[in-house]
């Protein structure tokens, strides 16, 4: 067999495999081992084997991975999440659905420094929907507030996706991250305008906020502090060369830990932190490892040499491919995990989008928006299970229900986004 049939194989067993609930990492590790080595050697194989641990932990743009989960951790474990609700919520109190705007607010803002969707969707859960419930707020309606919100924390900067798409691909992790900026703060802003144009539509869904003195608004800004100035620090410091983003990971975890300790965090604490930052870490590293091994066997294999040709000769419209990629991805994210299937499909993808034309940075940000809605679209929708798990008493029909609205806002915006690329780039200029 020629090695482009080896390697359509390849992809179609660990398609297979993730179907059947192999871990994803273990399919892509196992795929891209045998896989090199029916197109190479055995011998390839093993030596293979023995290179990619050693490649990808060895790796200094990686280190920023942990330190980043570790920043958000600290951020959780420290009451900074329910400080910033608390905070949110009196700035926009006397307004209609103010505590579903707050929790959108809030959670942009948590994911400026927490980097994970998940971990966004279920520490506000904890700190909001005691808070919505009790004022009114339709379950279901408030779930796919929380849901959408947390889907922010794959976009804004500094965000995990954007940096391994960013090594994936070898493209600036701060361009990524500074052009991730204006796409995650229009996400915020129309999945606000999207709570208010529901709960006028609809008014049972949610009660009117208590109204909030001036004074009372400009006295909970300080609630904002601690996450503006971490934010500040790692992107201003990137933005300006002071540092570099695995460095800026590193001061926006001390001073994460710094705030943590001010507020009572001790050696506890501080081991609870770790244990947790390591079981997360190593779930993401062992993805990178088999990402890397399925990379070289589509390397070898030529697939996407192949298929980038192959588009090339199409009579079709650059534009047409990338819809269909783009809803390949939206597909793909009803049944996978969004960084799964970024390290699934970008040794694939990216090929074809560079012979297209299109500019790197900016289809990755449109990649992960749309890898973004796979955490709250059916089935698989992951934030909404994490809520789930978090609020049982409330229905997931209900849930799912209540977050359809973001879903179009979400559409709307990739839409913007494709139809705009500036706003992606304007940033890098």
């Amino acid at each position: 067999m020629s090695p482009e049939i080896i390697g359509a194989i390849g992809l179609l067993v660990m398609i297979v495999l993730v179907v059947l609930r192999v871990p994803v990492a273990l399919a892509m590790l196992g795929v891209g081992l045998v896989g090199f080595g029916a197109v190479t050697a055995p011998s390839g194989a093993l030596q293979m084997l023995k290179d990619i641990p050693v490649d990808v932990l060895a790796k200094y743009d990686f280190s920023a991975i942990p330190l980043f989960i570790l920043m958000g951790v600290f951020a959780t474990h420290s009451g900074m999440a329910g400080k910033l609700f608390d905070a949110t919520r009196t700035i926009f109190g006397g307004v209609r659905g103010s505590l579903g705007i707050a929790g959108i607010g809030s959670s942009g803002i948590f994911a400026s420094i927490s980097g994970s969707s998940l971990a966004t969707a279920s520490t506000m859960t904890k700190v909001a929907l005691p808070q919505m419930e009790k004022y009114g707020y339709q379950p279901g309606f408030a779930c796919g507030v929380l849901a959408a919100g947390g889907t922010l924390g794959i976009m804004i900067p500094p965000s995990i996706a954007l940096l391994v798409y960013a090594i994936l691909t070898q493209q600036s992790v701060g361009d990524m991250f500074i052009a991730g900026f204006l796409p995650g703060i229009l996400g915020m802003v129309m999945y606000s305008i999207t709570v208010m144009i529901m709960v006028r539509w609809k008014p049972h869904l949610a009660r009117r906020g208590e109204p909030t003195s001036w004074k009372a608004k400009l006295l909970s800004l300080t609630g904002l502090i601690p996450f503006s100035f971490i934010f500040i620090i790692i992107i201003a410091g990137i933005f300006f060369g002071l540092f570099t983003p695995t460095e800026g990971a590193a001061v926006g975890a001390f001073v994460s830990w710094a705030y943590a300790f001010a507020k009572g965090m001790r050696l506890k604490g501080l081991k609870q932190s770790l244990i947790e930052t390591l079981a997360l870490s190593a779930v993401v590293f062992f993805m990178l490892l088999g990402a890397e091994a399925l990379g070289y066997f589509i390397s070898v294999s030529r697939l996407s040499y192949t298929m980038a040709t192959w588009i090339g000769t199409l009579s079709v419209s650059p534009m047409i491919v990338l819809i269909c990629i783009l809803v390949m991805y939206f597909l793909l994210g009803l049944f996978m995990d969004a960084l799964a299937m970024l390290v699934i499909t970008i040794p694939v993808v990216y090929p074809i989008i560079v012979a297209l034309g299109f500019d790197p940075v900016w289809f990755g940000i449109i990649a992960v928006l749309t890898v973004e809605l796979g955490l709250i679209t059916p089935p698989m929708g992951m934030n909404i299970f994490v809520i789930k798990a978090m609020a049982p008493h409330i229905k997931l029909s209900d849930m799912f229900r209540g977050v359809a609205p973001f879903i179009v806002s979400d559409v709307i915006r990739l839409g913007i986004l494709v139809a705009f690329p500036a706003i992606s780039l304007v940033l890098l200029t």
